[in-house]
């Protein structure tokens, strides 16, 4: 499934790539630039022997994590998502956005020092930015398609994976990329429930890009991406797993769940 610079689903315009003597150029739209974010996607897994802990140790552990996660909203948009039972490997899932590295590098290693942080495992974490689309709206230019900023946790649930592009992709002429991903983008506004954050990890992190879909329906999401691999872009997709499917929840539910 190829999600360079597919647009949300509810995108309802063709897009096309901003061109200017031969080289792809990102929209420069009139209003001042908005400064980028650094996202992370972060997966715990509890250790066996947490559910071995008393219960009020374990209540009092969950108060402490909870404020924690409190003490960071003022620089930080921050969601919590359970995964129990739907993997084997994650139990759940935090997504962060901010503006710099510092606060998200600061709350993970006071993670580390509480007594939840104690029976946690990190078993997978993905560390992306936000960046504005190479793509723009010939058939609406009063449109601005502004991916530099994400408005999060507005859906039950969300599913995450890496996604990384083949090298001949790269090389293929820029007419030839945007028909196939004019086919993507006709596919996703088909699916109007769906909504599609993508962000970027080139020199970051070991994918090229962090997908995210929120839904309502996990159903809507299923037809999308079967469609989708049904595309010729599709057959320039290198890797797209794990797949994560994520369900939102307060932070002290998805600890409850831990058992």
């Amino acid at each position: 499934m190829s999600t360079e610079e597919e647009q949300t689903s509810s995108t309802r315009h063709t897009l096309r790539l901003a061109e200017k003597g031969g080289r792809v150029e990102e929209e420069q739209p009139e209003k001042a630039k908005l400064p980028r974010q650094f996202v992370t996607f972060t997966f715990y897994k509890a250790r066996p022997e947490w559910r071995m802990l008393d219960d009020e140790t374990k209540q009092q552990a969950k108060r402490e994590l909870a404020e924690l996660f409190d003490s960071y909203r003022g620089e930080l948009l921050i969601h919590s998502y359970s995964i129990v039972g739907l993997r084997s490997n994650v139990d759940f899932m935090v997504w962060r956005i901010g503006y710099s590295l510092d606060p998200l590098q600061d709350m993970s290693a006071r993670i580390n020092g509480t007594v939840v942080g104690r029976y946690l495992e990190v078993t997978q974490s993905f560390l992306s930015m936000t960046k504005r689309s190479m793509y723009i709206d010939k058939d609406n230019p009063e449109h601005v398609e502004d991916r530099l900023h994400i408005v999060p946790g507005k859906s039950k649930y969300l599913f995450v994976y890496p996604f990384v592009k083949t090298r001949p992709w790269y090389t293929l002429p820029v007419e030839q990329r945007q028909e196939m991903m004019d086919e993507h983008i006709r596919i996703g506004s088909k699916y109007r429930s769906v909504k599609l954050h993508t962000t970027y990890s080139f020199g970051l992190d070991d994918q090229e890009f962090v997908v995210a879909f929120e839904t309502e329906n996990p159903s809507d999401f299923l037809d999308l991406v079967q469609e989708l691999r049904e595309t010729k872009a599709s057959s320039y997709t290198l890797r797209d797993t794990p797949m994560y499917t994520c369900r939102q929840m307060p932070l002290v539910e998805c600890l409850d769940a831990l058992g």
